[in-house]
């Protein structure tokens, strides 16, 4: 028998269908690293019984299904079938008859491999065994990988001889006898399990008997027991016969008496019934007042629900009018304390008002005083302008000369203030004047100018005078001011 074609579907890197024709003569499979020449050898393997995933370059079978590409979506069944030429004949027994033997291997994801012979389901075995009867193999030493020379050179006796059986074609006698060897293992444990199994059942045999005897003996006492039982059970009858017939005639007399009873009983009932009567009357006054009276308990008791209401009532009444008093009171007190505070404030206006009329007239006079001595200031500087342009013109000296022009200077700028209402600013101009001046009245003093200095002090004196009375009145009329516009402040707040 030889390799015909070779079927893959999804094995490894093969997603689609791919067929293999295996001709007479020498035919090879050429390509670069990668394209999986090495993946036909392993689906062949495979295909013949191969159940190590390691040696399929896997970590489990389920390894060998094509996994996908970017472009190419995964497999769930990966189908390698081995199509073998039996055109001879001379292929095992039972497919002697079939011109090809087509042995397919199948494995789905999570649900294992199966194998087929020729379209129907075996074992994995059988076809392992048939192509052990072809001298051949997932592991034959026919089928040469890489380092396979080398470890054939190198093999063992056991390991030459494996390659001689095959070479003979009897490798699969060995498979057959390493089967046969196990049944008959198989069989052997089973004969001992079957001989223990006698012995045991030896045992319970003898146990047996002895509790059969027990039971014979334990049957005939039970049949001499009954028999006893049943001539007691007699004698009971024979004496029950006999109080049966005792408690009959006592029955019989105890009927007469009943019925003597039963003729009393009806008479009563009928005085009862009489008695009753009578009665029904009254018990219907007796309901009628019943109800009557649970209809006044009613009554009652919403009366006094209706009081224990109006005492919270009013209660809730006496609590709101105690409220309502201490608001009263208390609106009471804030109307006395406004109506006195309207009263002090009145009284404040009248008198803020009177006020305002008698500081309006010293303000109007403070005023005039002010701008009295403002003139009489102005006319004391011009006085002092026109001396020191006097002295300006008659001195020869160019430091007086210089003095006095400055001391113009000053004055004009203190009239310059005066106009402008800058008050305070000029009496300080003033004050410098005065200083200035009377450092130049010592200097001339110890020059010896006696007409210059007796001119110069006159009209300092006249200068500090009216600069202390341009001062009062100033200080008044700013003080005047002051509190007049307080009390317009106060006014606009009543």
């Amino acid at each position: 028998m030889i390799f015909k074609k070779l079927e893959i579907v999804g094995f490894k890197s093969f997603a689609e269908k791919i067929n293999f024709f295996i001709e007479n003569g020498l035919t090879g499979i050429v390509g670069p690293n990668g394209c999986g020449k090495s993946n036909i050898v392993e689906a062949i393997r495979w295909c013949m019984g191969e159940t190590s995933a390691k040696s399929m370059r896997g970590t489990g079978m389920e390894d060998v299904i094509f996994s996908g590409t970017a472009n190419t979506p995964s497999k769930n069944i990966a189908e390698v079938t081995l199509t073998l030429d039996n055109s001879q004949s001379d292929g095992p027994i039972q497919y002697k008859d079939d011109k090809t033997i087509e042995v397919k291997r199948r494995i789905e994801k999570e649900k294992g491999s199966k194998y087929y012979i020729n379209g129907r389901e075996v074992r994995a075995r059988d076809a392992q065994t048939l192509f052990a009867d072809l001298s051949t193999g997932a592991h034959s030493p026919s089928m040469i990988s890489q380092g396979r020379i080398g470890s054939l050179v190198t093999a063992k006796p056991n390991e030459r001889r494996s390659i001689l059986e095959e070479a003979a074609g009897i490798s699969g006698i060995h498979v057959r006898r390493h089967e046969a060897e196990l049944r008959l293992n198989s069989a052997e444990n089973n004969l001992k399990r079957a001989d223990e199994l006698r012995r045991q059942q030896e045992r319970q045999l003898e146990n047996l008997k002895k509790q059969a005897e027990e039971a014979l003996k334990f049957k005939q006492a039970s049949e001499e027991i009954k028999r006893i039982e049943a001539g007691l059970y007699y004698l009971k009858i024979k004496e029950l016969k006999k109080e049966i017939k005792v408690v009959q005639e006592i029955v019989n007399e105890s009927d007469n008496e009943v019925s003597g009873l039963t003729i009393e009983i009806n008479h009563n009932n009928d005085l009862l019934k009489n008695e009753n009567e009578k009665l029904r009357p009254l018990r219907d006054h007796k309901v009628e007042i019943h109800s009557k009276i649970q209809r006044l308990n009613l009554e009652i008791k919403n009366l006094e629900d209706q009081e224990k209401r109006n005492e919270e009532e009013k209660s809730k009444l006496l609590k709101s009018k105690k409220i309502i008093n201490e608001d009263l009171e208390r609106e009471k007190n804030i109307i006395i304390d406004a109506i006195s505070n309207k009263k002090r404030l009145v009284e404040e206006k009248n008198n803020l008002i009177t006020n305002e009329n008698k500081y309006l007239e010293i303000e109007i006079e403070a005023e005039k005083n002010l701008k009295i001595a403002t003139e009489i200031l102005e006319k004391e500087q011009n006085k002092l302008e026109q001396i020191s342009n006097e002295i300006t013109k008659k001195s020869s000296d160019n430091e007086n000369k210089k003095f006095f022009e400055k001391l113009s200077f000053n004055l004009m700028q203190t009239k310059d203030l005066v106009a402008n209402k800058s008050y305070g600013d000029a009496v300080n101009k003033i004050d410098d004047i005065v200083r200035e001046i009377k450092e130049k009245v010592d200097l001339i003093e110890t020059n010896n100018d006696e007409s210059l200095s007796n001119s110069i002090m006159e009209m300092t004196k006249n200068m500090k005078k009216y600069q202390e009375n341009y001062a009062v009145n100033l200080s008044k009329s700013q003080s005047i001011k002051t509190d007049s516009i307080k009390r317009k402040e106060r006014l606009l707040n009543i």
